[in-house]
């Protein structure tokens, strides 16, 4: 099997383009199979390669324009030369295998879902993001592509995730419905009649209703929901890591000499639960459904980021992700 290729939009982010090519030669030093075309502005990317082994393994693909992290997501359409639409462009002609961007996110699902394309059968693309748990990750699904969506969207969306699920090594995972509580009669007409299509869909893998708790600390791989429901509750998860940060911080410095002292003894427990909650550590977020493997990096993504929402990328071409939806999705 040949390396595999991704196309890293070397300008989409807060912090583009140096951070993003620093994340690219994290991510080439790891995976040594991979090759990494840099899509943007040329005489701005090549003073910034390192002379390194790894950028043999590095292509640029020259873009004139960048698609502003305000601009209204329509407009990407007919900015055929920022480096989201060329990089875009890239997965479609089959250049490369994969899209990486910590660029607008809007901009980011219309290159997905209207330059890539949709794959046959899926009405709605949706964000899939990798949320700590207590048992290492749970797969919400979707994060923010569909304010409304219809029970069927839900039902594509279960399925959807549940194949994620398995490529990130979930035997039998078990997806849940997020509700405002676990009977089957709670809820409104929509997540009613999606747990109705869930459970016909999945049988027994299909967990039932599941409340905005279970996300982090219940026993399902995958949580199903609106992109407005999903987007919220991943807000709240992040404010929550960042208060529980800021307060440890506070308690340690209000309880003095012997809050450090503790602090020392536990700084290895605190390091990883630190890990547990940075979001750099999970990458980028998988936009489910279409026809390659596009993962939108959060806008104000570090090198270690960047370098993670890479393998992200790289872990659903190896698995061979799109093709197995593909092959589930299409089939019905």
């Amino acid at each position: 099997m040949q390396g595999v290729r991704i196309a890293l939009d070397a300008f989409g982010g807060d912090n583009a383009p140096e951070v993003n090519i620093d994340g690219a030669f994290l991510a080439l030093e790891e995976f040594h199979d991979l090759e990494i075309v840099l899509v943007g502005k040329e005489e701005s990317l090549k003073p910034l390669l390192k002379e390194t082994p790894e950028s043999s393994r590095i292509r640029i693909v020259d873009a004139g324009e960048v698609f502003p992290m305000s601009e209204k997501p329509s407009l990407l359409l007919r900015k055929k030369e920022t480096s989201l639409y060329k990089a875009a462009q890239q997965v479609k002609d089959g250049k490369v295998d994969a899209l990486v961007s910590a660029g607008n996110t809007g901009g980011v699902l219309a290159a997905a879902l209207f330059i890539v394309g949709r794959i046959k059968g899926v009405d709605r693309g949706a964000i899939a993001v990798l949320t700590p748990s207590k048992n290492g990750f749970t797969i919400l699904v979707d994060a923010g592509a569909n304010s409304e969506v219809r029970s069927e969207h839900l039902r594509d969306f279960g399925r959807m995730g549940y194949e994620y699920a398995k490529l990130l090594g979930r035997t039998d995972p078990k997806v849940g419905l997020l509700n405002v509580g676990e009977e089957q009669e709670k809820g409104t007409e929509l997540t009613k009649q999606a747990f109705d299509y869930l459970k016909a869909e999945l049988g027994d893998d299909f967990a039932g209703n599941v409340e905005g708790s279970d996300i982090n600390y219940g026993d399902v791989d995958v949580v199903v929901c609106s992109g407005f429901d999903g987007n919220v509750a991943m807000k709240a998860m992040e404010g929550t890591g960042k208060l529980i940060s800021a307060t440890l911080k506070k308690e340690i410095k209000r309880s003095g000499l012997f809050g450090l002292i503790g602090a020392l003894f536990l700084k290895r427990a605190l390091e990883r639960l630190k890990r547990a909650m940075d979001p750099s550590e999970y990458g980028g977020a998988f936009i489910l459904g279409v026809k390659g493997a596009v993962v939108k990096a959060h806008g104000n993504s570090n090198a270690l980021a960047i370098k993670n929402a890479i393998r992200v990328a790289y872990q659903g071409v190896k698995g061979d992700l799109v093709k197995s939806l593909e092959m589930k999705i299409g089939e019905k």
